[in-house]
């Protein structure tokens, strides 16, 4: 008699057909997908070298110039989520030696400085409260003490619902002291302005799955001439292969040849999506998500809830609400997943429990889900028994909404 693993190795497993639940995605990510983006993923394949092929590397690499307001040669689509276009940028610009200043304001700092160390870098901090930005005289005095190689910062920290005012004088300080400076832009490209060149940023990356509205797998990423010139010049080869730029030069270079098979897929759908940016415009699509997420914030406001970050530095694209005494963010979570199909998220690290994370960002920027989102968590927290007025809350948002 067979034992019951080779009686498993014996038999198919009976999977049945993929039907995954049809949510609204208002949480820090993914957002709903454009239409337009799911039918071009539907589309043949092509070679990764193929003529056609190279022409759509082309057209990928002209939108996300014009997104990220750059005109950088070395501006890409990373094969991986964000999270590799995270260390493609900071395991080749920081070598083994080199100092990097990072933030201490929110989950994503602490990431920088992890890359950053197993880059063989020397990680120093400038501080600053989880939900506040940095202090640019904060940053210039880490600088002065510091000197170090380069520095990085969050442009749109989705862990704390903070964008970062004053970019420029945060730059500025940075090249006083010879520093490259890495900017993470996941949750503002596309939906926050940002502007690469007039800001002095010498390396951004992003992910696409946020304002974007693109599924994870090609993920931008821009170098400057003088931060490219540091990558090839490296005395040592960066610690990851496939992510290696100096290597990733010959594909999307003008070469074009070979390094490694790309997501042909995925770059069909960053392509759409930001062909729709393009369609919209960049500057009129950071107003939409200005103006909805402001509805947003009204009628979170109008039920009486209160908001993670003052006004001054609020990102529209993550907006972080705090939790009302006397629930659980779990609890309301999960009901909201359960009876509305709608997806929020909680607080993570200095912030779990404490605030509701909620997105506002590319395809699911539409009135229709800003409206939902304040109805449903309004219910959900009633009947949690917080101390909330429903009512107000949508009828603040419905106002908002008819002033657009």
């Amino acid at each position: 008699m067979a034992s019951s693993e080779e009686q498993t190795l014996e038999t198919a497993p009976d999977v049945g057909e993929l039907t995954p639940p049809n949510r609204t995605l208002m949480g820090p990510g993914p957002s709903d997908v454009n239409p337009r983006v799911l039918r071009a993923m539907s589309t043949p394949l092509v070679g990764h070298l193929d003529p056609s092929f190279i022409e759509i590397m082309n057209d990928v690499q002209d939108l996300l110039r014009y997104t990220f307001r750059t005109d950088n040669q070395w501006t890409i689509p990373v094969s991986g989520t964000g999270s590799a276009s995270m260390e493609a940028a900071i395991g080749n610009v920081v070598e083994p030696g080199d100092t990097m200043l990072v933030p201490t304001n929110g989950y994503f700092g602490g990431r920088m400085a992890s890359m950053a160390e197993r880059a063989g870098g020397t990680v120093v901090t400038v501080d600053a409260p989880w939900g506040e930005p940095l202090d640019p005289d904060d940053v210039a005095d880490a600088l002065a003490e510091h000197d170090p190689d380069v520095f990085g910062f969050i442009h749109a920290e989705t862990s704390t619902g903070v964008v970062q005012p004053d970019v420029p004088k945060l730059t500025a300080a940075a090249h006083d002291h010879d520093a490259l400076v890495i900017a993470d832009t996941v949750t503002s490209l596309g939906g926050v302005e940002l502007r690469v060149d007039e800001w002095g940023i010498d390396v951004a990356y992003s992910g696409p799955q946020k304002c974007l509205s693109c599924p994870p797998g090609a993920s931008p990423l821009t170098l400057s001439d003088e931060a490219m010139e540091k990558v090839l010049s490296r005395d040592t080869d960066p610690r990851s292969w496939y992510l290696d730029l100096s290597l990733l030069e010959g594909y999307w270079g003008s070469d074009r040849s070979y390094h490694h098979t790309a997501p042909i897929t995925n770059v069909y759908a960053i392509r759409e999506a930001l062909r729709l940016v393009a369609e919209e415009g960049i500057e009129a699509r950071w107003e939409r998500h200005r103006e909805l997420a402001g509805s947003l914030k009204a009628g979170m406001e109008g039920m009486g809830l209160e908001m993670n970050a003052p006004e001054a530095y609020w990102l529209p694209s993550l907006n972080a609400v705090r939790v009302p005494d006397g629930v659980d963010d779990g609890d309301i979570c999960a009901d909201l997943l359960e009876r509305y199909d709608l997806e929020i998220a909680s607080g993570l690290g200095d912030l779990a429990g404490e605030i509701f994370r909620i997105g506002c960002m590319g395809h699911s920027a539409r009135p229709e889900n800003v409206l939902l989102v304040v109805t449903a968590l309004g219910d959900s927290l009633e009947v949690h028994g917080a101390d909330v007025d429903p009512d107000a809350g949508v009828a603040a948002c419905r106002r908002a909404l008819r002033s657009l």
